[in-house]
């Protein structure tokens, strides 16, 4: 007899490679992610207990792919200017708090070391 409640299967479980390819997809495009669809990749990061991904999400990284190309990635490297990424940090701030994310300004100050 067939159980009414679907069984989890190993591949539906939470994986942090299912997280951080599904990121790299979401911002593989020149759209900015809507602030739902970030709120629950902090979730996933959340849930496969992945702090680190869940930073970046925010931050903006530049890797050199070729001598004239680089790939970025996060919320501060798909927004047009700073206020549009300000709005973002503020219809989040609840929820970052809630789970325990910095942002790399946070965990860095730029302020020099004397």
């Amino acid at each position: 007899m067939a159980s009414a409640l679907p069984r989890k299967t190993p591949s539906s479980r939470p994986s942090l490679t299912r997280l951080q390819r599904n990121l790299n997809n979401c911002f593989a495009y020149d759209l900015v992610p809507s602030p739902d669809v970030i709120a629950a990749a902090l979730r996933a990061a959340r849930r496969v207990n992945d702090y680190p991904t869940a930073c970046r999400i925010f931050e903006a990284q530049e890797s050199m792919l070729t001598d004239f190309s680089a790939a970025e990635s996060g919320i501060q490297a798909k927004v047009e200017n700073q206020h549009q990424y300000e709005e973002y940090l503020h219809d989040l701030k609840p929820l970052r708090e809630e789970l325990g994310v910095d942002l790399k300004e946070e965990l860095y100050p730029t302020t020099p070391f004397r």
